[in-house]
């Protein structure tokens, strides 16, 4: 007879030291594009009423006058300017300086500090309407001025008188 032989086995187990965390860094960049500095004003004809010969003066509003500013500046700054050619009626003429030009209240986004000055007199050249003054990322302001026309008293000729009245922004 064979004798049985009887065999132990022992698994040994070690722990094994852990690895030492790695890490990995990247990079990362975007980039914001800067948009466009943009005025609206209505298109006309807009009417600013009628009033009878010999009537001293003549207001109405425009209509709304809007700057949007998207180019997402630091500093962010603005001038919109108006001006004015002469406002006529066959060869009768009503000089542009006898119009004033009143922003009014202004409607803002962003952190600027934003100006209306008084345009006390149009002219063809170009005359500070609103500003908005330093403020960083983009803003806007919107307003619906009001235009008062002096009417001179010698003028007595009925009629339909036209201007042109230009908003620009730099």
């Amino acid at each position: 007879m064979v004798p049985l032989l009887a065999a132990t086995a022992v698994v040994a187990y070690t722990a094994m030291p852990a690895a030492a965390a790695q890490s990995v860094t990247t990079t990362t960049t975007f980039t914001l594009s800067n948009g466009t500095l943009d005025i609206t004003a209505p298109p006309g004809p807009v009417s600013l009423g009628s009033v009878p010969v010999g009537t001293a003066t003549l207001s109405g509003t425009l209509g709304v006058v809007s700057v949007v500013d998207s180019r997402g500046s630091d500093p962010a700054s603005w001038v919109a300017s108006v001006a004015s050619t002469d406002f006529t009626s066959g060869s009768h003429t009503i000089p542009a300086a006898d119009v004033s030009y009143v922003s009014g209240p202004l409607t803002t986004t962003g952190n600027n500090t934003f100006a209306s000055p008084t345009v006390p007199a149009l002219s063809s050249t170009p005359a500070e309407a609103v500003t908005a003054n330093p403020g960083s990322g983009n803003n806007s302001a919107t307003w619906n001025p009001t235009l008062t026309v002096t009417l001179p008293s010698s003028l007595a000729v009925a009629g339909t008188y036209t201007g042109t009245l230009t908003h620009t922004v730099v």
